[in-house]
């Protein structure tokens, strides 16, 4: 029997994939990759794992009482019944129609986390978006778990959407291997994280540029929790989680007090730095903000604070802010600090200087390229203008109606009674999954599409079996990545998967909007369509692209738009004449006091970057553990699971922490243990990390939820632990690393 071999592209990058006999057998590096991903490696045995949903189903109780499942309480704790495709969108298309009649199309959520396929059309979000609003519109979130706070804050302070910011005006790195002299990373840059971009980052380059820095005599400076952050090689500042802020604020007061402050460049490029002085120097409020201040806060001693800032303020620095820090209470605080930071250095402007966001945290930010236009299905408006915060789920669903605040505006929840999902698995990536699970017991009917039963499908009404990437014909490309790849279907649908667009197709039609949805095209008439503008739009840019055809033939190519000469300083322009090139704030300028935020009155986010300690809901003197839930090694955030999960000894997860917590606890290097709070409970395989701060707990997301009878998680997921709250009234982001919990040897903690 003949195998195949194909160059196939993943959010995870380029890998070679055979298949045999209508099954994948192997996946292999790509020899253009100076660092592959080892993720790749499970992707023929997910795709054919038992797990795969076969047919499409129909939960029981809900195909017994329709129209509207008044037995919500049983989704996740009953079966479901197979049924044949056309049965089971004739009842999907009824209860849509019967809940946008009787209720109108702002009673319909549109869920998509969008991580679905790193092909262009065959994106799971486009896909369920386009689909909704042609039908008559959907109520649509705003921002992601991983930048929420971000998306909120930055556009106050520097006048630009965050996107933009990370894609357009950073710091590329051979623009860093060059200029830059100290690289101070909060949160450090993470080669594990950055294994992941969306679309995919072929040449997987983050750990070789901070090698070359390293060797070329830079000072890289990874503060935070866990040493694993950063490479060895790098220095590790050891800090406290969640107190980056009150370090960032020392450091700004010793540049205050030894005269460091480059007063000429905020003078013409800032504005509010006399109220922030203020407050570092304890006029605002009495308590100055000097290393000796913060100290027992952060964990870092006074000295070391001062002979950073001494370091910062005389060689040229970048400060670097990873995702992960604006994933707490208080999340927007560390990114508008940075920037006040980075702006008293006057760095902000110059090359390898300023401050940076996300290096590390995925891959393909700090790429030197030259930007070309996308592959994206084209969007109609949507008709309904509701929208929550992405993380703000469990509230919508728990107090329709419920009025809450979200960057200056009042608003309401509005009430759903369908969840349309489609691309991701929010019981793998929201906080407090037992508190969504309540939630997700309130609406008529969720409907889900799903390649394998997740958490998330095992809690829906209707599952309709969708391909995975293998199994249909896309192109794969990114905005930060110079490759182009053709992806052909390896193999044939798995049982009776079909891809979602014909899913969407066939209910569109059902529902009188076909032509709306599909403008007289089927999925690889559009693929052409969207190919042939792509080429046209490159063209006009001056960048030849081979025909359909001829990629097809070639399997990928690599446009000519990368190199370093396609790197350009950040805030340039904006530096050499603010007047000329302002900012977008109302100021023009970066605005280190906000007389916007100071106006909305939140006490969560004040007018100025600030300390605003952690408010944690838990006990201290009984959570004696912080908890942190970084991305996963292994895979990108849920997916594959299935496959990892089946090696001997492999689940539930693995927690880390520092040895001395271990003998506190009587816990055994390598044993199984209970991970609780008043929350839940998760089970972990406990490990001795020197290379962790004492007082923390560090358990990777990924695991595939499943409570036992108990209610405790079998798997380690750590989102069984985390908070559901806001980041603040200004962000409304995800706050999972505030969260407190302890831990138990297994036989010893049936009383936590």
């Amino acid at each position: 029997m003949h195998e195949v071999e194909k160059v196939f592209t993943s959010h995870w990058g380029a890998f070679r994939l055979r298949a045999r006999g209508g099954r994948l057998t192997q996946a292999l590096p790509f020899a253009a990759d100076p660092d592959p991903s080892d993720i790749a490696r499970a992707v023929p045995a997910a795709v054919h794992h038992r797990s795969r949903v076969a047919r499409p189903s129909v939960r029981r109780s809900w195909l017994e009482g329709r129209p509207g499942a008044r037995a919500g309480r049983l989704r996740g704790r009953e079966g479901f019944v197979e049924l044949p495709w056309d049965e089971a969108l004739d009842l999907a298309a009824q209860e849509i129609d019967r809940v946008r009649r009787d209720h109108g199309p702002e009673a319909i959520y549109g869920g998509s986390y969008g991580w679905g396929s790193a092909g262009r059309f065959h994106h799971a979000q486009s896909q369920v978006h386009r689909f909704l609003s042609c039908i008559g519109g959907y109520v649509s979130s705003f921002a992601s778990y991983s930048t929420g706070a971000a998306q909120a804050i930055i556009p106050h302070v520097l006048g630009m959407e965050f996107l933009r910011l990370t894609w357009e005006e950073q710091n590329a790195w051979p623009m860093i291997a060059e200029n830059t002299r100290t690289m101070v990373m909060f949160g450090g840059v993470n080669r594990k994280n950055a294994q992941v971009s969306m679309g995919g980052v072929t040449r997987h380059e983050v750990g070789g540029w901070l090698e070359r820095l390293s060797r070329a005599g830079a000072r890289l400076v990874n503060v935070g929790p866990q040493r694993a952050d950063a490479p060895e090689f790098c220095e590790w500042l050891p800090l406290a989680p969640g107190t980056d802020v009150a370090l960032m604020l020392a450091l700004a007061w010793t540049l205050e007090d030894e005269g460091l402050t480059d007063r000429a460049f905020l003078a013409r490029c800032a504005t509010g730095y006399e109220r922030l002085r203020d407050y570092l120097t304890g006029a605002a409020d009495g308590q100055p903000k000097t290393p000796e201040w913060a100290a027992p806060i952060c964990g870092v001693a006074p000295e070391r604070i001062r002979a950073l800032a001494r370091r910062m303020a005389s060689t040229r620095t970048l400060i670097t802010v990873a995702w992960s820090l604006q994933r707490a209470r208080h999340g927007e605080q560390p990114y508008w600090m940075a920037v006040a930071l980075a702006a008293m250095l006057g760095q902000i402007g110059l090359p390898g200087g300023g401050v940076g966001f996300g290096y590390g945290a995925i891959g393909g930010v700090g790429a030197a390229i030259r930007r070309l236009g996308g592959m994206t299905l084209p969007q109609p408006p949507n008709p309904v203008r509701d929208f929550i915060p992405v993380a703000r789920i469990a509230d919508m669903l728990l107090d329709p109606g419920g009025r809450f605040e979200f960057n200056g505006r009042v608003m309401r929840y509005p009430d759903i009674r369908l969840v349309y999902w489609c691309g991701g698995n929010p019981f793998h990536h929201h906080q407090d999954l037992g508190r969504l699970s309540r939630a997700w017991t309130r609406p008529e009917t969720i409907i889900v599409h799903e390649p394998w039963w997740t958490a998330t499908a095992r809690r829906a009404d209707i599952v309709f079996p969708a391909t995975t990437p293998y199994e249909r014909e896309d192109i794969g490309r990114a905005g930060a990545d110079p490759f182009l790849f053709h992806m052909p279907a390896m193999i044939p649908p798995v049982a009776e998967a079909r891809n979602d667009y014909d899913i969407f197709a066939a209910l569109a039609a059902r529902l009188g909007e076909a032509e709306r949805f599909t403008e007289g095209r089927d999925a690889a008439g559009w693929i052409a369509h969207l190919y042939e503008r792509f080429r046209q739009q490159a063209a006009a840019e001056g960048v030849e692209v081979p025909t359909l055809d001829e990629l097809r033939a070639r399997g990928w190519v690599e446009l000519p738009i990368a190199g370093a000469e396609h790197a350009r300083v950040p805030f340039a322009r904006f530096r050499a004449d603010p007047e000329a090139a302002p900012l977008g704030t109302p100021s023009g300028r970066i605005e280190l006091f906000s007389e916007r935020i100071a106006a909305f009155g939140y006490d969560d986010c004040p007018g100025h970057p600030a300390w605003l300690a952690p408010d944690d809901d838990l006990p201290a003197e009984r959570y004696r553990l912080k908890l942190l839930s970084p991305q996963p090694a292994d895979k990108l955030h849920s997916q594959l699971e299935c496959a990892l999960a089946d090696a001997p000894g492999a689940r539930p997860q693995t927690v880390r922490l520092h040895p001395s917590e271990l003998h506190a606890r009587g816990l055994r290097d390598g044993a199984l243990a209970r991970v609780f709070n008043d929350r839940g409970a998760t089970l972990a395989r406990v490990r001795a990390d020197p290379g962790v701060v004492p007082g923390v707990a560090v358990l990777p997301t990924g695991a595939w939820f499943d409570p036992g009878p108990d209610g405790t998680d079998r798997q380690g997921n750590p989102n069984a632990l985390t908070r559901d709250l806001g980041t603040s009234r200004l962000g409304q982001g995800s706050s999972a690393h505030t969260a407190r919990v302890e831990i138990a040897p297994l036989e010893t903690a049936a009383g936590g």
